[in-house]
């Protein structure tokens, strides 16, 4: 394919992809065998953690794909330009290309969350997904991953051969080890998918699809993790608001300038 990686749009600093389900399906069917195909899944605690920090930030522009997960990042790229915007979230997609590979013929590694929740996610594929193709997977220790970690999680799945590497180490420590991973497992394709792991476990209750459709999934997620979550979504859900609405300022402001 000719340059088949979609359009970047920034929001609120970060380049996101506008792109569809669909289209990294596709991508990821013609991946490059020389290097590993890195997608992230990018929502409102994405881009305002890449706002703090350098690494994060450089993560989410290094990989091959920066999708918009959630709602508000939907609606910046429309406010930006691009109506037709959809959003392509990380469970979703997870479950839409286990089931679009049966016939691609993908196999499939988890990393990440622990034994347990891997045991009972990988139930639960099996039930949903007959014929899926598993290959291994992993429940890495919970500490910052040394070289060492990142050469033998990078052994390990070479060992298994997947096609798609799902890693499920929440944000931004998932962008950050795909980051490192990358260089050593060519023709991989590496998704950080964060909850998804629990929703198709149910370990984890995902919020009603109303309220995914209309951007309130953060408040499910408060009410079920609120010791965990309140400072994110305190500081992360009105900053953002804002800077989008200082960006879309600017570029009207431009937009003006340029017509006179």
């Amino acid at each position: 394919m000719n340059d088949p990686w979609p359009d970047r749009i920034s929001v609120v600093g970060t380049p996101v992809s506008a792109t569809s389900i669909e289209q990294v399906l596709d991508l990821l069917e013609h991946r490059p065998d020389d290097k590993a195909t890195v997608i992230a899944f990018c929502n409102v605690h994405s881009v305002m953690t890449a706002r703090r920090d350098p690494s994060v930030a450089a993560a989410l522009a290094g990989a091959d794909v920066a999708a918009p997960d959630g709602m508000p990042i939907v609606w910046g790229l429309r406010a930006m330009g691009r109506e037709a915007q959809r959003r392509v979230d990380g469970p979703t997609f997870m479950q839409e290309a286990l089931r679009a590979g049966i016939a691609r013929g993908w196999s499939h590694y988890f990393y990440g969350s622990t034994e347990d929740t891997l045991g009972e996610l990988m139930k639960a594929v099996r039930q949903t997904v007959p014929g899926v193709v598993i290959v291994g997977s992993c429940a890495p220790p919970f500490r910052p991953p040394t070289d060492e970690d990142i050469h033998d999680a990078a052994r390990r799945i070479r060992d298994a051969n997947p096609d798609l590497v799902w890693v499920g180490l929440g944000m931004p420590k998932q962008e950050l080890w795909m980051q490192r991973v990358r260089p050593h497992v060519p023709g991989v394709g590496l998704l950080g998918v964060g909850a998804a792991f629990e929703f198709i476990a149910q370990s984890a209750p995902r919020a009603p699809r109303w309220m995914q459709a209309t951007g309130l999934e953060w408040v499910h997620r408060l009410i079920h993790e609120p010791r965990r979550l309140w400072r994110r979504y305190l500081f992360n859900n009105p900053a953002y608001l804002a800077l989008l609405a200082r960006d879309l300022t600017i570029q009207s402001t431009r937009r003006r300038a340029d017509r006179t």
